[in-house]
């Protein structure tokens, strides 16, 4: 039996534009997804789930594609999180040549379900290294974090990026444009502000529909260029560790993303909140249309100014988090 664990992301800036090479920087927080694995019968795979959104569901999957988990939550959500599971498994099956081998799966997250933080790349990332290790395969963080973005390909039909998976696997901040994928050295401790609303944004709907906008109009493939410019300009703060100017770039990132209709009400009121509280910036982070902000805030004042805005459901800090995928000790 192992387990291993990976973290969950934040994008300082760069969702969207990243699918279209455009550069971005996503985060590693200090929120985690852990999956515990174990040989069982051959063929076989049962998967537990527990506590994937913050309000927290149990599910039992036994791998069947005509079965459907019976959970009070919604389908698409729990259908994409089995898939992201068994593609997975799928990975550690051929880079062990095991293709039969069966598993018990056991996994548990602290990261809301579907709300812009990674959730999915954290559990694929954290399953494929711990079934791998399971078969007595071990792989290199970029070797896990490439498969892990195979299975995010394919689930979301060819509109995933390398960010995600990449983030979670190596940990820290990192760049990705197109395949380059590197680890950004040397960076300031962040004091991330989440704010979340409880929902989630349909990610495969979202991207198709900045797409669609991106190949209508000329100034809507404008605006994913100038998120990619921001992004640029993004990187020559954070190497010189000015916040207020990180933050600044953060807000116009935002209405660059309001603009591709991607943000909701819940979430540009959340934004709002953290910027009268006093941030130093604050944008939606992930697919949009519902989930998470980031806010960039060292004091309380964000988090307490969170907790009284309307339709924001929870508010917490979640510092960088400098460690990629590990093995927990059982």
């Amino acid at each position: 039996m192992v387990t291993s664990s990976a973290p969950g992301k934040v994008y300082l800036f760069g969702e969207h534009a990243v699918v279209y090479g455009e550069p971005a920087v996503p985060c590693a927080i200090e929120r985690r997804a852990t999956v515990t694995v174990e040989t069982s019968e051959p063929g076989e795979l049962r998967v537990h789930a527990a506590d994937l959104t913050l309000d927290g569901f149990t599910v039992e999957y036994n791998g069947d594609p005509d079965g459907h988990p019976d959970v009070d939550v919604a389908t698409p959500l729990v259908e994409a999180g089995m898939a992201y599971i068994q593609g997975a498994i799928g990975q550690a099956r051929e880079v062990a040549d095991a293709p039969n081998a069966g598993f018990e799966v056991h996994v548990e997250s602290d990261i809301p379900l579907g709300a812009g933080l990674g959730s999915s790349a954290a559990v694929v990332v954290a399953a494929i290294d711990a079934a791998t290790r399971e078969l007595g395969v071990e792989l290199t963080a970029r070797e896990i974090a490439d498969r892990a973005y195979r299975v995010e390909h394919d689930v979301q039909d060819g509109q995933a990026s390398r960010a995600d998976t990449f983030c979670s696997a190596v940990g820290g901040a990192v760049r990705v444009e197109g395949d380059d994928c590197r680890a950004i050295a040397d960076v300031p401790e962040l004091p991330f502000v989440i704010g979340y609303d409880g929902g989630e944004g349909d990610t495969g709907k979202l991207v198709a529909g900045v797409r669609q906008l991106r190949e209508t109009y000329d100034f809507a493939a404008d605006t994913v260029e100038a998120i990619g410019d921001v992004v640029r300009s993004g990187e020559d703060a954070l190497e010189a560790d000015d916040f207020e100017e990180l933050g600044k770039l953060m807000n116009f990132n935002h209405g660059l993303l309001e603009a591709l209709g991607v943000s909701s009400r819940s979430l540009d009121a959340m934004v709002w909140a953290a910027r009268d509280a006093g941030a130093d910036g604050a944008k939606l982070t992930g697919a949009g249309g519902g989930g998470c902000i980031v806010a960039l805030d060292a004091t309380e004042r964000t988090i307490d100014a969170l907790k009284y805005t309307p339709g924001c459901e929870s508010a917490f800090r979640a510092d960088l988090d400098t460690e990629g995928v590990r093995r927990e000790e059982a």
